[in-house]
């Protein structure tokens, strides 16, 4: 084993600790590295500044459970273009207004400017795989996706087909990063950079123009200061296997799902209190696990909801829904219900399927018709509309888009007629996750 690997190996992965025992493991890093070096370098006449990293997930094959390392946050000078991001914007789907929707951002690397329309293609056949699997299928309307065609001088990208091919790109992407050969990385500022040209960005997808298998995923708390997304996945473009990645990394951004895979020698999980994300519990009795509205339930990935130990990297100690999943393996390709209700939850603390093109910051007259629009989702979900004033409801209006206040019976300044949008669909049984499932709009009238 060499050193890059073996320091990946002792490396804690961010999930499975708190943030404040990574100093203590930087300092074992360190201390490992010395020793394997032979002793304490000499010091140095004036100390360089310390190398900024990232921990980012990645997936050593098709059907390979993913792993955890640690990379420099700059890829190599030599992968990157650096300029001025200067790329052609466009909607590949637009179903809201920015501020009532999950806004994804994907943008190609090591496509040249005469290659843009085959990014495009690209991106659209990866989406379509990626919003093919419950629950984005349903939700997908809750999504704008926007493209940023970013130019590369040269075509394709480093480490394809092999380590030493080394290529000028918009992002910096490369595979072998760090030594790995299936480790796709990407430079995360050059892509803030890029993102920001779109007109909002909670999610990125890096789309790299190659037929390797490979890929990466860089949760928020590893990006440059101040991005302001949730999450980066980056996966080649003609592999008919890497939409998973994408699928699994969003898992996080979106759902906040832990792993649910471990690491041979890890052992018992080591800390007393209940793990936040919602498919990993300490509990072993199904009965009492925070799924347990789900327990005994035959599940799409092909077992039955229970409590199967291992998961969040550790082998013993603590438990996940199923035998296995897309947060598990990517030999899978589903969630299991209780990621599916995760990730219901997560599209709506970041979207509304309630808007209007009339503004509720300014008092409407009586007579004006005021329209809302219910954004397009299908199969999970059962949205129902309702209406009230002053609190009251108005059953006869019931599923109505389009109505005046005099109409529902208000009258005068200063009454208030409510839209109120409730998502019913049997995939949420937690009550806090069917509470996030609503949202309403006010107009006070004048």
């Amino acid at each position: 084993m060499n050193l890059t690997a073996y320091l990946s190996e002792v490396a804690v992965p961010y999930r499975a600790r708190p943030h404040r025992r990574w100093t203590r493991t930087a300092a074992v890093v360190l201390a490992v590295a010395a020793a394997w070096t032979g002793g304490p370098a000499a010091e140095p006449a004036e100390a360089a500044p310390p190398q900024r990293v990232q921990r980012v997930e990645y997936f050593p094959g098709p059907g390979a459970e993913p792993r955890r390392v640690t990379v420099p946050a700059d890829t190599p000078a030599a992968w990157r273009a650096d300029r001025a991001p200067d790329a052609a914007v466009r909607p590949l789907q637009r179903t809201g207004p920015v501020s009532g929707r999950l806004d994804l951002v994907v943008t190609g690397d090591g496509y040249t400017a005469g290659r843009q329309d085959e990014f495009a293609a690209d991106a659209a056949e990866k989406l379509d795989a990626i919003f093919g699997i419950e629950p984005y299928r349903s939700y997908r309307g809750l999504f704008n996706i926007w493209l940023v065609g970013a130019v590369s001088p040269e075509s394709g990208v480093s480490g394809d087909p092999t380590a030493d091919v080394v290529r000028k790109t918009a992002l910096g992407s490369a595979f072998f990063c760090e030594g790995l050969e299936r480790l796709l990385c990407v430079d995360t500022g050059a892509v803030t950079r890029y993102a920001a040209l779109a007109p909002d960005a909670d999610i990125v997808f890096v789309v790299a123009n190659s037929a390797k298998y490979g890929g990466a995923g860089y949760s928020a708390p590893d990006l440059p200061p101040g991005s302001p997304f949730h999450g980066v996945a980056t996966m080649s473009s003609d592999n008919d296997r890497s939409y998973l990645i994408g699928a699994h990394e969003l898992g996080h951004s979106i759902g906040e799902l832990a792993d649910e895979y471990q690491y041979p020698g890890y052992g018992p999980y080591p800390w007393a209190e209940e793990p936040a994300a919602a498919n990993l519990t300490l509990r072993r009795d199904p009965a009492e696990a925070k799924w347990r509205r789900w327990a005994g339930v035959q599940d799409p990935t092909g077992s039955v909801v229970g409590t199967y130990e291992g998961g969040g990297y550790y082998e013993t100690g603590v438990h996940r829904p199923t035998d296995t999943s897309l947060m598990r393996t990517l030999a899978a390709t589903e969630f299991n219900v209780v990621g599916r209700e995760a990730m219901i939850a997560g599209f709506y603390a970041d979207a509304d399927a309630l808007t209007s093109p009339v503004p509720t910051a300014e008092p409407v007259r009586g007579t004006r018709p005021i329209t809302v629009r219910l954004a397009p989702l299908t199969g999970l979900a059962d949205l129902r509309l309702t209406w009230s004033v002053d609190g009251r409801p108005v059953p006869w209006a019931t599923g109505l888009r389009t109505v005046t206040p005099y109409a529902l019976g208000a009258r005068g300044p200063g009454h208030r007629v409510t839209a109120t949008v409730t998502d019913r669909t049997a995939a949420l049984r937690d009550p806090a996750a069917r509470a996030r499932a609503a949202n309403s709009l006010t107009w006070t009238l004048r």
